[in-house]
């Protein structure tokens, strides 16, 4: 059984987007989402610098089109799954076709400004802890005011807070955290601090026409796969304060049978935690064009 997922937020990397907008079509299309939203995401994907696309606006709507172009030009799948790391929920949404291309830009654009906005309010930030304990890591982030905001299994946690926070951490870390690393964010994502996007998101979800999603779709808040396509929209608005669950989503692609697991561009990092939490599982991350044929064989291979 085939899981495709989709990456968040600091996936993104200068000029990442260059090679696919060489295949048939994808610039004209990409072009035409950046009518749709008002950004260049052309420019953002192939000549902006590592500081221009962290600013949260342009990083989330870049990852959502590059997740959905890549995924396009896969050709037709039918993946037994489908899951998206934060921002990647909204990628995964129209995988799920809960939401058209448009619609999803759409929404991501809002997200990213909202985000953006309330990030501006108070300077914060993100980190991810790696290595031990769950448990001794979360109770030590709460000690010192912060969120574990993303619990992504595999040893890996993601500290979110204030600044003054998070350099604390980078100097009194949990026993047994090897390291510290900060991440390429504006912002501490799904905590309070986001808690003014939450209004704003819900009034554009309202605007939009949801489908009920034609293959299952695991949601970050429990891991859990929803049914509705109200549910999904509810979910994304509701998660952008909340913490990510993906090590939940990770123990239900085990018990839904998963035996490969397909990351769209920029892909990687998800790749990276399933080959620990998940073993004996297929991984492929979609980076380039060059991973296509790759990506193909291992789609026949482990859908249907």
């Amino acid at each position: 059984m085939l899981v495709l997922v989709a990456p968040g937020q600091g996936a993104q990397t200068p000029g990442f987007l260059t090679p696919w907008l060489d295949l048939p079509g994808a610039a004209d299309r990409v072009a035409g989402w950046s009518d749709a939203v008002g950004l260049d995401l052309v420019h953002y994907g192939t000549k902006a610098d590592a500081d221009e696309i962290r600013d949260t606006s342009v990083a989330q709507p870049l990852l959502v089109a590059a997740g959905i172009l890549s995924a396009a030009a896969l050709g037709a799948v039918t993946p037994g799954a489908v899951a998206g790391h934060s921002v990647g929920e909204i990628t995964a949404a129209a995988f799920a076709g809960v939401l058209d291309d448009t619609a999803a830009l759409t929404l991501v654009r809002k997200r990213g400004l909202a985000m953006a906005e309330a990030a501006a309010i108070t300077e914060t930030g993100m980190s991810a802890l790696l290595g031990g304990d769950p448990d001794i890591s979360v109770a030590h982030l709460e000690k010192l005011g912060l969120t574990p905001a993303n619990i992504n299994g595999a040893g890996q946690i993601v500290a979110a807070g204030t600044m003054e926070q998070l350099a604390a951490l980078a100097e009194d870390k949990p026993e047994g955290v090897r390291k510290v690393v900060p991440l390429k964010v504006a912002g501490a994502f799904h905590t309070h601090h986001m808690a003014p996007a939450v209004d704003t998101l819900a009034e554009a979800a309202k605007a939009l026409s949801a489908g009920d999603p034609t293959v299952p779709y695991v949601s970050n808040k429990d891991g859990r796969t929803v049914a509705t396509g109200a549910e999904v929209l509810d979910r994304l608005v509701g998660q952008v304060a909340n913490p990510v669950r993906w090590d939940l989503c990770m123990e239900t692609f085990r018990e839904l049978g998963v035996t490969a697991l397909l990351e769209v561009c920029p892909g990687g990092t998800l790749t990276g935690l399933a080959k620990r939490a998940l073993p004996g599982v297929k991984t492929l991350a979609l980076k380039t064009p060059d991973d296509l044929d790759a990506a193909r064989e291992l789609i026949a291979e482990h859908s249907g």
